[in-house]
């Protein structure tokens, strides 16, 4: 008998024969073996696969506070390329969307004809119409995924081009858009993804509180982003040493009134948010200081992450669009760990690989030890933790190769 051209891997057939007959050619199917082809294309399979397979379906539960969810969260979702030069399209908002993504980023400026613009601002990047961006995600939020979608605004527009914002996100989005506590009352608690099925949820500076809205419009800085009390751009510049100048500016009432649980307020120390701020409220830092707080006292992130939302984004520096590791921020209970989709990498993989599971419907629910107020999990420590068992995973391959 003429031997094979290839190296076969031999193995139990007790165990096996029905994936040979499965994956492998008709030589390897008489010689009850498998090429190192076949081998490979039986790794590539879903029984190959290492992913537990009944957790494909919508599996966990969805009527716990947002708080208490990973969340797929995209940043510059505009842009298709860098952050200096690159395309700005609605195509970016359809891309992430039709991946299970339900946060997104939507940076605002003011517009000619009164139109609000949608671009990376000071930038050579492409600009597009903020209503274009609305009507996109009002298309597109719900095809993957059925569970809230949270629009993060970094406004920068006068308040006249903000009240045209107020304006399209009411007419475009209609019902879907979140208005009001669910219930009329202050809420007690966020709502669970399953009570904000269907939804769209604003981020962004409010006047005031839900307890008590002043008549008066706001003074002070508008972006989003709440790192130091800059913008994006500045958080990103220097990190270490600048003392950021805050643009003063008016905020819409009209848009204000969109924001109900997404409150953006600058942080200050775990201590004064436990203090002060409402559940309601929620902070965004860029990689660098979340890096800083997990490295202080990591178990006071977990504890905060356990009943406050925090949104992390790349630094500015990151002209190229590149990510940072999401799993760090994941390991302090961080909810919205924003990434630049439209760039691949193992940074996107890992970001993929959570968000497969439970019906890739854009919320996974974090551990226990993740959720607890009380909790003592220290990302650093881990073995410090109730409970804590590691888990070992051995693999032992043998082989056995045919000679000639």
């Amino acid at each position: 008998m003429v031997s094979p051209p290839l190296a076969w891997l031999y193995f139990n057939l007790t165990e096996t024969s029905s994936l040979i007959q499965i994956y492998f050619s008709f030589v390897a199917k008489k010689l009850h073996a498998l090429s190192i082809d076949g081998f490979l294309i039986y790794l590539l399979s879903l029984e190959g696969s290492i992913f537990n397979v009944s957790h494909t379906p919508l599996y966990q539960d969805m009527t716990q506070p947002l708080c208490n969810y990973f969340i797929s969260s995209s940043h510059n979702t505009y842009l298709m390329e860098d952050q200096l030069r690159g395309q700005s399209s609605v195509e970016g908002y359809i891309r992430a969307l039709k991946r299970g993504c339900r946060c997104v980023e939507v940076d605002t400026w003011d517009g000619p004809n009164g139109e609000p613009i949608v671009y990376h601002g000071h930038t050579f990047t492409s600009k597009i119409l903020f209503r274009d961006v609305v009507s996109a995600i009002n298309k597109y939020a719900f095809r993957a995924s059925k569970f809230p979608v949270i629009l993060s605004l970094e406004n920068h527009c006068s308040v006249e081009q903000q009240d045209t914002m107020a304006q399209h996100l009411k007419s475009i989005l209609g019902e879907q858009l979140v208005m009001g506590t669910l219930d009329g009352r202050i809420p007690t608690r966020l709502p669970s993804p399953e009570e904000l099925r269907g939804r769209i949820l604003l981020k962004g500076k409010k006047i005031g509180s839900l307890e008590e809205q002043p008549e008066d419009s706001y003074i002070g800085d508008v972006s989003e982003e709440e790192d130091s009390g800059g913008t994006e751009e500045e958080n990103s510049r220097n990190e270490d040493k600048r003392t950021p100048k805050k643009s003063k500016e008016r905020l819409s009432q009209a848009l204000s009134d969109c924001i109900i649980y997404c409150k953006s307020v600058q942080f200050e120390s775990f201590k004064h948010s436990r203090t002060y701020y409402k559940l309601y409220e929620m902070s965004s830092f860029t990689e660098y200081k979340a890096r800083k707080l997990v490295r202080e006292p990591g178990n006071e992130f977990v504890r905060h992450n356990a009943w406050q939302l925090t949104r992390i984004y790349p630094t500015g520096l990151r002209t190229d669009s590149s990510n940072y590791n999401p799993q760090e921020m994941w390991n302090v209970g961080c909810q919205m760990v924003a990434l630049n989709f439209q760039t691949a990498g193992v940074e996107m993989d890992l970001n993929d690989g959570l968000f497969q599971q439970n019906a890739c419907c854009g919320y996974i629910l974090k551990p226990p030890f993740l959720r607890s107020a009380d909790t003592n999990f220290n990302p650093d420590q881990p073995q410090d933790t109730a409970g804590y068992s590691p888990v070992i995973l051995s693999i032992q391959v043998k082989v056995s190769v045919a000679r000639k």
